[in-house]
């Protein structure tokens, strides 16, 4: 083929497909949500854009050369987003024609999620395509590392998974999120001087890490930090993340602490559960009885700090109804874990902050969780719809709490009860990790949050 005769048409395609794209990008880029179903809300044009740039031009430009001159034109970064493109579309088909998808693992469905093929067709789309990048500046036990023990241990176990995962590149330039493998825990474990009431050193901690990776690195200079990732469990997770602005404001922050009255954003950031694990693994955590074995109607025990935690106690800490079984210290020889499997409903509230494990201790054991919680943004909450197999409160219910539970009909328990069993696979720890549980829901998270975004290159 003569290039120099077809260079004016070439030049002509190549500026349309080009307007094209990024007329594409940027629309995507735009939009934001806090809800799995808005995300896929992308547009309400009659006809997918991306599809009429591919059905448009391919069938002129398939058998041509100049389409092969274009695609070694695009950046690493316009071959990214252009992939991200797609996947959205196919997102957006699932939905609109309501297709099915074969899974031999496990396919969802049922009223647990808000669109079950949506989130089906993107789990599936984030497996063929996701890609992460870690950072290897930094040295243990602050950076690559944390504990895996104690309720805060999930931070440690994803940090591990991460840099051991699948979904890891070893090339920056093929990476669509990057993650900042420092860990908050171990900050405050090595950094923090007890009772010193010193953040300067964590923040600085931070910071510095950022500082290091811009200077090495274009990625973090380049989309000024909104595709990169970090995740902590401990409280001060996001204090110490408001000491560097762009991480503050554009990064995807997966915190245990998603209280939006402490600046949780859920249109960026990702709740991440609290799990406690006592043998490090769920063995012994996982079953409980059905529902007619289940004798006491709810069930908490636990200390009296925070709020929340006060009322309950107030209200409810010394009646002797044996219903509800409220308690600061559970009598000599009751078991914790055996009074969750003997309840119907496991209150889950707030302490000093709004993370606590026994949500999912209640998934595991088949108790019905109730969240009493202020200003909490449930994990996965993006996808999964938590009123189908949770009861949400808010202090102000805890005075009705026994009415409140005693009008919720014994069919419609029984159904969030057996809905509870279906979703618990998205919050168990396996290892190595297995599709659909939390580790992959986690990534799914950052997955969605990643589609809402449009990079640029700076070269451009």
């Amino acid at each position: 083929m003569d290039f120099t005769a077809t260079s004016s048409s070439s030049s002509r395609v190549v500026w349309l497909i080009s307007v094209s794209l990024i007329l594409v990008s940027l629309y995507f880029g735009l939009q934001s949500s806090s809800t799995f179903p808005l995300v896929l809300s992308f547009g309400n044009f009659s006809q997918f854009l991306a599809t009429n740039v591919s059905s448009k031009k391919e069938s002129q430009l398939n058998n041509s050369q100049p389409i092969v001159k274009l695609q070694k034109k695009l950046s690493s970064l316009e071959r990214l987003e252009a992939g991200l493109v797609r996947a959205r579309a196919a997102i957006k088909q699932a939905q609109s024609k309501n297709q099915t998808f074969d899974d031999p693992e496990y396919v969802p469905t049922g009223p647990i999620y808000w669109n079950p093929i949506a989130f089906h067709r993107s789990y599936l789309e984030m497996e063929k395509h996701f890609k992460i990048y870690v950072y290897e500046e930094g040295e243990p036990p602050v950076f690559h590392y944390s504990a895996s023990q104690g309720i805060l241990g999930i931070e440690g176990i994803l940090i591990h998974q991460l840099e051991i995962s699948k979904f890891r590149t070893n090339d920056p330039e093929k990476a669509h999120v990057y993650f900042l493998p420092f860990s908050v825990l171990s900050i405050v474990s090595y950094v923090y001087v007890v009772d010193s009431r010193e953040w300067g050193p964590m923040r600085n901690t931070a910071a510095d890490y950022i500082d290091n990776i811009s200077r090495k690195y274009p990625y973090w200079n380049r989309s000024l930090g909104s595709d990169h990732f970090m995740l902590a469990c401990h409280d001060w997770g996001p204090r110490i993340s408001l000491a560097i602005p762009y991480l503050y404001k554009n990064s995807i922050r997966v915190l245990c602490n998603a209280n939006t009255s402490e600046r949780f954003n859920p249109s960026k950031d990702v709740s991440l559960p609290e799990i406690y694990l006592p043998q490090g693994t769920t063995d012994g955590l996982i079953g409980g009885p059905s529902p007619s074995h289940r004798s006491v109607l709810v069930f908490y025990a636990g200390g009296i700090h925070g709020y929340i935690r006060q009322v309950l106690m107030e209200y409810w800490g010394k009646n002797d109804d044996p219903d509800v079984q409220i308690h600061e210290y559970l009598p000599k020889n009751v078991s914790y874990y055996g009074m969750i499997r003997k309840s119907k409903y496991c209150i889950c509230p707030s302490g000093w902050e709004v993370a606590s494990p026994r949500m999912v201790e209640a998934l595991y054991m088949g108790c019905v969780p109730i969240l009493l919680k202020d200003h909490y943004v449930a994990p996965f909450s993006d996808v999964l719809n938590w009123k189908s197999f949770a009861v949400e409160m808010t202090s102000n219910d805890i005075p009705n709490l026994k009415k409140i539970l005693n009008a919720i009909p014994q069919r419609q328990y029984i159904k969030m009860q057996k809905r509870g069993l279906q979703v618990r696979r998205h919050f168990e720890v396996n290892f190595p990790p297995r599709r659909y549980d939390v580790f992959h829901m986690i990534l799914h998270s950052i997955w969605l949050r990643r589609l809402n975004i449009h990079v640029h290159d700076t070269k451009e």
